[in-house]
């Protein structure tokens, strides 16, 4: 094994530290020295690739010169139209969208849409253990007789019959997973996955696919001399879906995602409104609020739940109604941890018997929640820095998700698994995606599932990597640092957020908080200190051995954040791992 950053090559909690790379550090020296930016700022800008003449626009993305030419995607244009003749005929619209946090705010940008415009629109989520993923034949036919056009948004690209079966209405889809050969008979397949199209858009989630047919759809309004609503302040629930959903943060990504926390933080729409509220979020929102406090409540409906709430909640126009919906998210929230906690300890205990080491790390069992399988398989893949597959089996069928690693497109490897009979149906997107197999096939199809990830180099990365943009002393970690640090951001998927070592730390104050975290007090022995809180500390060994630190020094490693208490701002190291400074 090379040697690692610090000279630690196994850590406390089994971690191999890895430092920035010599190119990494070159440029980001040239870029400090050409644009005055502090040397941390410049490391994590060189780490996620920017060149020097690029940092200010980088710092400061702007919407207009990112977006895309909606007319780009193929469909786009057959689309819009038939949405807006369907605004103008007042024909009857139904949206029948994913239960996923990317399926609820594609609903509610439409219903939000057509609501200001003065029309209705039907929603329909399916069941997620009574019917599953995507369209199906009855649910169509039945909104078919009913409607004269119905938009399928985060779902559809792949399902030929169901929307065969909606006789009698247009359909359009508006969608992001990966595409098969041919499409379903649809008015428009909008798509950035589909498999005539170039793939420079592929990173989009389903509801950016939606705000740009929206802006499309806005185009046209203003050719005919029409206005429609103000598309800037839906992008809340853009950037809540991107984020959720775990696009890469790159390009208009990232715009939306910056864009949106700031319309998010005038809290404007009743739904988020409520959410933030019944969440304790007493900040203004950043991009870890988006992935772990409001997803998985909006989520929380479509796992253990009504399917539909979550969608109902993001499209609410009344804060009273809101509020009510946005309780009953949370009470399903804490039960749906309460069901993933027992589901992933016995997935970790049986993914361990059969080795966490392969290209791909599964488990399945009798009864488990098809809600739960997808968060547990994340659990899985950040435990082990490999793709992994969690499947809850009913009778002879089981139902599965997976969550891969970058560079490892596991939506390609289920869907050839489909293709070739061993799965009953599988789709998805690069990082994500969803299996339905048959008792008797499981064995065969996660060996061939491994086979084929190992071919897109799963399992050659440690399973224990850490990686570090460089080293930092407390005296040096202060408020305006990190919020120069923060311009770079938002950090998340595809841009992952700087994190920094301390070197030869002592510990001056450790006390326990909760059940298994951890509040420390460091210092570098000159007078510098700062504060660091340890989340989990005590479910591995951080905790035990960082409060009985005995006077040992360590180097500490974690990402910094601003903490306000009582109206002062000060630096807080999120500490992830530790190692014995010798």
């Amino acid at each position: 094994m090379a040697e690692g950053f610090l000279g630690i090559t196994h850590s406390l909690t089994g971690r191999h530290w890895i430092g920035p790379s010599l190119e990494v550090e070159r440029q980001a020296e040239a870029m400090a020295q050409a644009t005055a930016l502090p040397r941390p700022l410049c490391q994590t800008l060189a780490r996620l690739g920017v060149a020097t003449e690029d940092t200010q626009s980088y710092l400061a993305p702007q919407l207009r010169d990112l977006l895309p030419d909606p007319r780009s995607l193929k469909d786009m244009d057959p689309a819009a139209t038939r949405f807006l003749q369907a605004v103008e005929r007042r024909e009857a619209i139904a949206i029948f969208a994913d239960y996923d946090v990317d399926g609820g705010t594609s609903a509610a940008l439409l219903i939000d849409w057509l609501r200001q415009m003065g029309q209705q629109a039907t929603l329909y989520i399916p069941d997620r253990i009574d019917e599953g993923y995507g369209p199906n034949e009855p649910a169509m036919a039945d909104l078919a007789a009913k409607h004269d056009l119905i938009i399928c948004v985060d779902c559809g690209t792949l399902s030929h019959d169901a929307i065969a079966a909606a006789k009698g209405a247009d359909v359009l889809v508006l969608d992001h997973h990966l595409g098969g050969e041919t499409l379903p008979p649809a008015v428009a397949v909008v798509n950035p996955n589909r498999q005539d199209e170039p793939g420079d858009l592929a990173h989009l989630c389903a509801a950016a696919v939606v705000f740009l047919m929206l802006v499309e759809a806005g185009r046209q309004l203003r050719e005919a001399g029409k206005r429609g609503p103000d598309l800037m302040a839906m992008l809340d629930l853009v950037a809540l879906a991107t984020v959720a959903d775990v696009a890469p943060l790159k390009g208009v990504n990232r715009a939306f995602v910056r864009q949106g926390l700031r319309v998010m933080a005038r809290r404007d729409r009743p739904g988020l409104v409520a959410l933030s509220d019944i969440s304790r979020l007493d900040t203004a929102p950043a991009a870890y609020h988006l992935g772990f406090v409001l997803g998985p409540r909006v989520n929380a409906g479509g796992r253990v739940g009504r399917a539909d709430l979550g969608a109902r909640l993001l499209a609410s126009d009344n804060l009273a109604e809101a509020k009510s919906m946005a309780e009953r998210l949370d009470q399903l929230n804490t039960e749906r941890r309460e069901i993933e906690g027992l589901v992933r300890a016995a997935a970790l205990e049986q993914a361990e018997e059969r080795g966490l080491d392969a290209p791909l790390v599964w488990a399945a069992g009798e009864g488990w929640h098809p809600g739960v399988v997808g968060i547990v398989a994340s659990r899985l893949k950040e435990a082990t820095n490999r793709p992994a597959i969690v499947i809850g089996f009913d009778g002879d069928e089981g139902k599965g998700s997976g969550r891969s690693v970058s560079g490892v497109d596991l939506g390609a490897s289920i869907q050839r698994l489909a293709a070739e009979g061993l799965l009953i149906k599988g789709g998805g997107h690069k990082m994500a995606a969803g299996l339905t197999v048959a008792r008797d096939k499981l064995d065969a199809a996660m060996a061939r599932l491994s086979d084929l990830l190992a071919k897109q180099g799963a399992g050659t990365a440690g399973p224990a990597d850490l990686r570090l943009d460089g080293v930092l002393m407390p005296g040096a970690a202060t408020v305006e640092l990190v919020e120069q640090i923060e311009a770079a951001g938002p950090f998340g998927a595809g841009a992952p957020g700087p994190r920094y070592a301390f070197p030869d730390m002592a510990i001056q104050f450790a006390k326990r908080v909760g059940d298994s975290h951890l509040k420390l007090r460091f210092g570098d022995g000159l007078g510098a200190s700062m504060e660091a809180i340890v989340f989990g500390a005590y479910d591995g060994p951080l905790g035990p051995r960082l409060e009985n630190h005995g006077g040992a020094r360590f180097h500490l490693a974690g990402r910094l954040d601003i903490n306000t208490w009582g109206g002062r701002q000060s630096v807080q190291l999120r500490l992830e791992d530790a190692a014995e400074a010798g």
